[in-house]
């Protein structure tokens, strides 16, 4: 990567840009500016294909990989301040162990329900109370791989865009549709959209392979801690149940919603060839 003509590398992690940054680590500091912190190239791609606005890119040419310098060139062409910073530097910033040389401070996106767009018989999953960044982040992969139409975080108990939040979705949190509220107006948002809750409970009966996945439906899953609330039982709320056959008595979130995804995709995609489509 090219250093614009007159930039000065920094060195320093007291910096004022650079502490500024750094504080976008806690939530507190999150909450405050509305900002965040995105780890990685590919994040940072998908980011700007999102339609986020990243503001500032901090960036160690020494470590930046190929992937990283095409999402660093595509920032700049957006009107992104590229900042130039030694090792030490961009370390304090980054998270984990899997330095890609690159750290960019975004803008949250909005997640009002009052913005999100659902499709026709859209395929939807809903996480009441989820609690930790990296559960959030893989069910969110698990989304976009399954092709689902949106994710909702119900009562979320977490900021929804932690840093590792974004890590663990591998970005596709600004790729797949998202967004969050009150469960009471998640619950009405559904209807209103005509999609049916199948809601996942260890105490079922039904098992999830003898539900219609089909049509508008939101997998709901509980959080980590509690499970899923009553809130969800009755009314027009179908609830299942994954076999357990060992000590457990039930799966990581993120593990459950990424059987029950794949298995909506199973039945959708075969109801799609036996219509001929």
């Amino acid at each position: 990567m090219t250093r614009p003509d007159g930039a000065r590398l920094l060195t320093s992690t007291k910096n004022p840009r650079v502490r500024a940054a750094s504080d976008l680590r806690e939530r507190r500091e999150r909450d405050r500016t509305g900002r965040s912190l995105v780890d990685g190239g590919r994040e940072l791609a998908r980011a700007l294909s999102g339609g986020a606005r990243v503001l500032e890119v901090f960036v160690d040419a020494a470590r930046l990989t190929a992937e990283g310098e095409a999402a660093v060139e595509a920032a700049r062409r957006t009107g992104a301040a590229i900042v130039e910073v030694a090792e030490p530097v961009l370390d304090r910033l980054a998270y984990g162990d899997r330095s890609e040389g690159v750290v960019a401070v975004i803008e949250i996106p909005d997640l009002a329900l009052d913005s999100l767009r659902l499709p026709s018989e859209p395929l939807v999953v809903v996480l009441e109370g989820v609690e930790k960044p990296g559960n959030l982040g893989a069910v969110l992969r698990s989304a976009d791989g399954a092709g689902a139409d949106a994710v909702i975080a119900a009562d979320p108990r977490t900021d929804l865009f932690n840093p590792n939040t974004i890590r663990a979705s591998l970005g596709t949190i600004f790729t797949v549709p998202f967004a969050a509220g009150p469960g009471a107006e998640v619950r009405a948002r559904l209807a209103e959209a005509g999609v049916r809750a199948v809601a996942a409970r260890v105490d079922a009966g039904l098992l999830y392979t003898d539900v219609d996945l089909r049509g508008g439906v939101a997998i709901v899953l509980g959080s980590e801690a509690d499970g899923l609330s009553d809130a969800w039982a009755g009314g027009d709320s179908v609830t299942v149940r994954l076999p357990m056959l060992g000590a457990a008595d039930s799966l990581n979130v993120s593990i459950a919603a990424g059987v029950l995804l794949y298995e909506a995709r199973r039945q959708r995609d075969s109801d799609s060839h036996g219509r001929g489509t």
